[in-house]
């Protein structure tokens, strides 16, 4: 069995969110000047923020619920040990890191839309689950065995015959 560790950094999630929030709301077509105030996060909408929050770490472990050996939701982040195949690719957990974050990040702003951006909300959340199913899919994927290269041994090579020089 192969264990890995992700750990997503609210912090991080939380900041992409008031980026993605931010440019929706000004880059919104046929907004008002009360637009961008409405979409954007702030710190008076962390409470809401966190909610969303520990419902994403509910649906991680949901998600990925046969391979989560323990999970960790402290105050600055979210821990999550699964315990994958021994023929689990290892170069595949950069991306299963990338795309869990990208996750949270997505799923907190699509539940965000369903208050302050109705016609995003949708996109938003499927977005979301897509992601989702990619790390499990992932955490399924076996790499192919490779059976060992066998050498045969080599004969020993005859020895070289020599030059006779002729001194006559």
């Amino acid at each position: 069995m192969r264990e890995i560790t992700i750990t997503i950094d609210k912090e991080e999630v939380y900041e992409e969110v008031e980026q993605t929030t931010s440019y929706t709301g000004a880059k919104m077509e046929g907004g008002d000047d009360k637009t961008y105030d409405r979409i954007f996060t702030t710190e008076a909408d962390r409470s809401q923020l966190e909610r969303f929050w520990h419902e994403s770490c509910v649906d991680v472990c949901e998600a990925l619920k046969e391979f989560v050996q323990e999970e960790q939701n402290e105050k600055g982040s979210f821990t999550i040990f699964l315990g994958l195949s021994s023929a689990f690719d290892p170069a595949l957990e950069p991306a299963m890191k990338k795309e869990l974050f990208s996750f949270f990040v997505t799923n907190i702003v699509s539940k965000w839309y369903v208050f302050t951006n109705k016609k995003e909300a949708a996109d938003f959340s499927a977005s979301a689950v897509g992601m989702l199913d990619g790390v499990k899919r992932k955490a399924y994927y076996r790499r192919k065995p490779q059976r060992p290269t066998r050498q045969t041994p080599q004969p020993p090579r005859p020895p070289r015959p020599t030059q006779e020089t002729n001194n006559e």
